[in-house]
């Protein structure tokens, strides 16, 4: 990150009081549009005295609980109904929200890898930048709403990383508490090489809360009513939001945590992966988690892929072609703080 200033314009001020609806605009220049700007919806709901709070999703393009959930809150809050200021960002790649895919199809880049971003970079590079700089600097939490994607389906968790501080590490297990998902997972130190949105929170000091809901490129009604509800419950925690729009947490959640990357699976091999267990099983180190299979050689023998350590299957592969490198499973076990 270099020290010029964002090149992103927000027509409204962040500061004012009231309800604001618009776009903050990305110059971008192309052969259709010489004077263009991408369109990167925003709302800001400003009154008083409070925290502020930017929830986020759309930083994978093909994740979508999220960006209906921020859609339904744009809708259902309105100023009086906040003390402090609410941001609600629900196409952060736009580009790549747009087009429904997980990396920008105009510069290929995952926008949760390359924080703190860069202000002369190409338009990912300037949109985490621009979320670093400006959006998160306001905030005292940050909520960034993930599901699974394309590629992946998980059982429906509030999740976080690593974080050494322990008041820090308490205060996000308390609030995934209060969003009260069946389970909340702590992903191994590292798990985005440092360039994830939460590293950029932890830099500006918010609270980062993510989510994991669901997946396959698809939306269910049980994980958005769990993500609008679970979001509400968390604004109405802080303070921001002075009325209920969720009703109170019916369940206690399970915390997870993987210590390592021994609990993510692997494919080593090019084929078809036939899957052994499913989300939510038990398994132990060892047990098979599935066979690859060659059809274009089908009197070939298949590879026999097993789990390297014990725990809940979280989240699993949706697409039957696999590569080398191709995460197919991924466990949780019990957290131990």
């Amino acid at each position: 990150m270099t020290d010029s200033p964002t090149k992103l314009i927000c027509p409204f001020d962040f500061n004012a009081q009231g309800k604001h609806c618009d776009f903050i605009r990305l110059p971008h220049s192309v052969h259709r549009s010489a004077y263009g700007w991408l369109p990167l919806p925003v709302i800001c709901i400003n009154n008083g005295v409070g925290p502020t709070v930017l929830v986020m999703s759309g930083t994978h393009g093909d994740e979508y609980e999220g960006q209906v959930a921020i859609s339904r809150l744009a809708q259902a809050i309105q100023m009086e109904d906040v003390s402090g200021r609410l941001i609600l960002f629900p196409m952060a790649n736009f580009p790549a929200a747009k087009q429904g895919l997980r990396t920008s199809p105009i510069d290929d880049l995952n926008l949760n890898r390359v924080y703190p971003g860069d202000p002369n970079g190409s338009p990912t590079m300037m949109i985490a930048h621009y979320i670093e700089t400006t959006l998160m600097e306001m905030a005292d939490y940050v909520l960034d709403l993930h599901s699974g994607g394309s590629s992946l389906h998980y059982l429906p968790c509030a999740v976080a990383g690593f974080n050494s501080d322990k008041e820090r590490t308490q205060h996000i297990q308390d609030l995934m508490q209060v969003f009260a998902a069946p389970y909340g997972f702590i992903f191994p130190g590292g798990h985005t090489g440092g360039g994830g949105v939460e590293s950029g929170a932890n830099r500006r000091n918010a609270i980062f809360l993510a989510t994991e809901m669901g997946g396959s490129g698809t939306v269910t009604p049980e994980c958005l009513e769990m993500c609008f509800n679970g979001v509400s419950r968390v604004l109405q925690k802080t303070g921001l939001l002075n009325r209920a729009l969720a009703p109170a947490a019916e369940r206690e959640t399970k915390l997870l945590y993987a210590p390592d990357f021994t609990y993510f699976v692997y494919a080593r091999e090019v084929g078809v992966f036939e899957p052994t267990v499913e989300l939510g099983d038990e398994v132990c180190a060892g047990d098979l988690a599935g066979r690859i299979h060659t059809p274009e050689t089908p009197w070939k023998v298949p590879v026999d892929v097993t789990f390297d350590a014990d725990g809940l299957v979280l989240c699993k592969r949706v697409p039957g072609r696999v590569e080398p490198g191709d995460c197919v499973f991924h466990l949780g076990t019990e957290y131990v703080g």
